[in-house]
């Protein structure tokens, strides 16, 4: 019986024994009075904090000790907080950095967090805003190498390619497919649209003794009963007006491996009764043919319908739905699960932005406050499907409220507006904005220029100057 996965333990993710509960901090900066007002406010808070007076005892110090976060001034004696950041994220890339300076610049904020910063604090600070940002700095680094440990832990144990969940109903999920996959049962999986339930029917095929077999899927409810038919049990030449060849069935293609049916709830009452003979049998023939072909095949089903209710209205055979039901798996929406979303927000990110070629973006505070309050009517494709859709219209490693679509922030045109750097002109203002709105519709429209432009009313001239003036670098092929 395969090894059952339990909930990792917390306290695993914290770098040594000795570590506070709240984290410990180390403090670089060569002003005594800084710091030891940081060291009163942090350690009343729960933190155990360290200092260091320049760059490099700060360096000697991480190498000797773990930290869950460095606060790291800008202007030290010697080496630069600047020149000693890059060196800090090199070595230790998962540590996180939040930058103290008095002075504060957009230039400094996007050098330090090209450099890997993970937030910049202007001096005099705010007590309760430097604490939040320190607080959310110390939940995203254990929620990144809390992210690490399980996907690790999941390949290691079952195999579990891009699943990803730490909450106790995906656990007990992961359980349930590690005790199923060897079986040769049929299993059907419901959920809401989204979900991830392909993502499961591979995790049941890639555990299973059919592994080096094929995993066909196919959607039931996209097709005609005809068409279907044909795809799922093949045909034989002529059997048809358009039947110049005989064609293999999925089904067949599927044989000593597994098929997956996704939507089968809208599957035709004809074609229900088609599937039932073969999953009793074993047995079916093409279309057009007199020869019945055996195969070995295992099902696995899923269905954003519920099954049991089309039973009741007579749009569901029952004697099918009690042959897929051997083995049910219920998904649950992502609402139910808000504890996953921070694990796949940041796995989106670090995708994305390695598929277009920028560096790692990361989410403010607010932004991913907003994201997990959301409800998520599309589960998981619409968060995959958002994080995408920031990262490529950032401009910036750091995305803020001001990407996400109104309906998840609640924010309007014109607080977005307002979320702008006070000191940014009213023409970097709109020239933001101008390359945001052109960025979104290039990528609807697949990064075709002209189909943007005629999308626009403008001559495509006139968008290629503008993407020009703007410095938007164009995709050469958007994605499928």
């Amino acid at each position: 019986m395969p090894e059952v996965l339990t909930p990792l333990n917390q306290s695993s993710l914290t770098p040594t024994s000795e570590v506070a509960a709240e984290g410990r901090i180390l403090v670089i900066d060569d002003e005594a009075g800084i710091r030891e007002s940081l060291e009163v406010l942090l350690t009343l808070e729960g933190y155990t904090v360290e200092m260091a007076m320049d760059g490099e005892e700060g360096l000697l110090k991480i190498e000797q000790h773990s930290y869950d976060l460095v606060l790291l001034d800008l202007a030290l004696p010697g080496q630069s907080g600047m020149e000693l950041l890059p060196q800090i994220h090199e070595r230790y890339p998962e540590l996180p950095v939040v930058m103290i300076t008095a002075y504060g610049t957009v230039d400094n904020v996007v050098e330090a967090v090209r450099a890997g910063a993970e937030n910049f604090v202007q001096k005099p600070w705010d007590n309760e805003k430097l604490l939040a940002d320190i607080r959310s700095a110390i939940a995203r680094h254990k929620a990144e190498a809390e992210n690490i440990q399980l996907k690790r832990a999941l390949k290691q144990r079952y195999n579990f390619h891009n699943i990803i969940g730490k909450s106790e109903v995906m656990l007990r999920i992961f359980d349930l497919v590690s005790q199923v996959a060897p079986s040769r049962s049929t299993v059907l999986i419901e959920g809401e649209s989204g979900t991830g339930k392909e993502l499961i029917a591979k995790a049941l095929h890639a555990n299973s003794p059919r592994k080096d077999k094929a995993f066909v899927p196919v959607n039931t409810g996209s097709m005609p009963s005809e068409l279907l038919e044909s795809n799922l049990f093949g045909h034989v030449k002529g059997a048809f007006t358009s039947a110049i060849a005989t064609k293999k069935g999925l089904f067949e293609v599927a044989n000593g491996g597994t098929l997956f049916l996704d939507e089968i709830g809208n599957m035709g009452m004809d074609t229900q009764a088609k599937i039932l003979r073969v999953l009793q049998d074993r047995r079916f023939m093409p279309v057009g043919s007199n020869q019945e072909i055996q195969v070995d095949v295992r099902i696995v089903a899923a269905t954003n319908v519920n099954l049991r209710q089309a039973v009741r209205e007579g749009k569901f055979r029952d004697d099918l739905f009690y042959r897929l039901n051997v083995i049910s798996i219920d998904l649950p929406p992502l609402r139910s699960r808000r504890e996953d979303i921070p694990l796949l927000v940041n796995r989106f990110l670090d995708h994305f932005s390695k598929e277009n070629d920028l560096e790692t973006r990361k989410l403010t505070p607010d932004a991913m406050r907003a994201l997990v309050d959301y409800d998520w009517p599309g589960n998981v494709r619409e968060l995959e499907n958002i994080i995408e859709r920031s990262v490529v219209l950032s401009s910036t490693p750091i995305i803020g409220t001001g990407l996400l679509p109104g309906h998840i922030t609640g924010r309007t045109f014109q607080d977005a507006l307002l979320e702008h750097n006070p000191n940014a002109s009213l023409f970097d203002i709109l020239e933001d904005i101008e390359r945001r709105i052109i960025l979104e519709k290039l990528e609807r429209c697949n990064w075709n220029q002209t189909d943007a432009a005629e999308q626009f009313h403008i001559p495509l001239s006139t968008l290629n100057q503008k993407i020009k003036r703007l410095t938007i670098e164009i995709k050469k092929k958007g994605r499928e």
